[in-house]
């Protein structure tokens, strides 16, 4: 029986896409091979690795002069990649700090000996909250900005797009990459995991302004290199392969759904109606002011946190799977990534009802 599964990631990845894939994985496109057993030199993955290209360029209408980079290491990866990359050791780099994947990626910069600008920092409310506008300012001098538009473990969502003006914005879009449109143009660069709304983990899929591609150091190694990359189309080595391949059927089911558009109606709507059954018990709390909390991933926690346990214990009985928040901060969390359908979101919200009207 398939569940509803709430994990933070690896998440729940589209059905249709699980079938097809099932149906093909022992005889991709009349091979006689399944897709993980091919060479990622050959004529059909290569076609499937462009495929996969043209089907996110089309879906979230990247600009041409971007580069689109399929690389093996996660975010977390391009936490080291993204300072190398882009800034000289010494030089001044910009952060805001919205929680703990921030707080990471931050820690990998200064690993980098670049100078590191924190220029707002939410660690005083638990990363409950985010600036505010007008709250900070972009260091003229600075390399680039950095920011995460969506907190996965605290429940927390940049309401916009910080003005950085002239200097580079670079974001870290894991937990809200093609969730819904975005102004790619707005970004120098953009990238993520894919273990959320685009496939199996493992896969960063990166977007590099072209302009941005000379300022590698010179020792940067070659694989952490955007524009050796590039220049390779990601295969300078050999890439995630069954992570590419589901990333081009996942773009193509969004497309097939009716695109970011109605994609990301569906997630605001999924989320406004786990808020309000949040909101309008006293046995529930989201702890995330209301103007900072993320479509993707819901915190919230029990009146009496004794009865986790049980709570938990029942929603597995119910198929609702993965509810428990993360270890650093305790009580559930429900992450209703675009593979997450409105009828899961209502089941949960059915079964904490009824859990409240017995143990209230």
């Amino acid at each position: 029986m398939r569940v509803y599964n709430f994990s933070a990631g690896p998440a729940q990845l589209p059905l249709p896409v699980l079938e097809q894939a099932a149906s093909e994985l022992t005889d991709w496109r009349g091979s006689g091979m399944s897709v993980l057993e091919v060479s990622h030199r050959g004529k059909d993955f290569v076609e499937c690795a462009a495929d996969a290209e043209a089907a996110l360029r089309s879906v979230a209408s990247i600009p041409d002069n971007y580069k689109i980079l399929f690389l093996a290491g996660g975010a977390t990866g391009q936490f080291t990649a993204v300072p190398a990359n882009l800034a000289a050791r010494g030089e001044r780099v910009a952060f805001l700090n919205t929680g703990q994947w921030s707080a990471k990626a931050i820690k990998e910069a200064r690993r980098q000996g670049v100078a590191v600008d924190v220029i707002a920092d939410e660690a005083a409310s638990s990363y409950t909250t985010t600036p505010g506008p007008g709250s900070f300012v972009v260091p003229a001098d600075a390399v680039y900005l950095h920011y995460t538009p969506n907190e996965t473990i605290g429940g927390v969502e940049y309401p916009d797009i910080p003005d950085a003006g002239d200097v580079p914005l670079v974001a870290d879009m894991s937990s809200a990459y093609f969730s819904r449109p975005i102004d790619i143009s707005r970004f120098g660069v953009v990238y993520g995991g894919a273990q959320k709304n685009l496939g199996p983990a493992g896969l960063a899929v990166v977007l590099v302004r072209e302009d941005l591609l000379d300022r590698a150091r010179p020792d940067v190694p070659a694989i952490w290199d955007w524009k050796v990359m590039a220049n390779k189309d990601s295969m300078l080595n050999t890439p995630p392969t069954f992570s590419v391949y589901l990333l081009d059927l996942i773009a193509h089911w969004i497309e097939s759904t009716g695109g970011l558009a109605a994609m990301g109606e569906r997630n605001r709507a999924k989320a406004a109606r786990l808020y309000r059954a949040i909101d309008a018990s006293d046995f529930y709390t989201n702890p995330v002011e209301e103007r900072s909390r993320s479509r993707m991933n819901i915190p919230f926690t029990l009146a009496d946190s004794s009865l986790d346990a049980d709570f938990l214990a029942g929603a597995e009985s119910a198929g609702l799977t993965n509810l428990q928040g993360h270890r650093s901060v305790g009580g559930m969390r429900a992450s209703i990534y675009n593979a997450m359908p409105i009828e899961g979101v209502q089941a949960l919200i059915d079964y904490m009802v009824e859990f409240e009207r017995t143990r209230a």
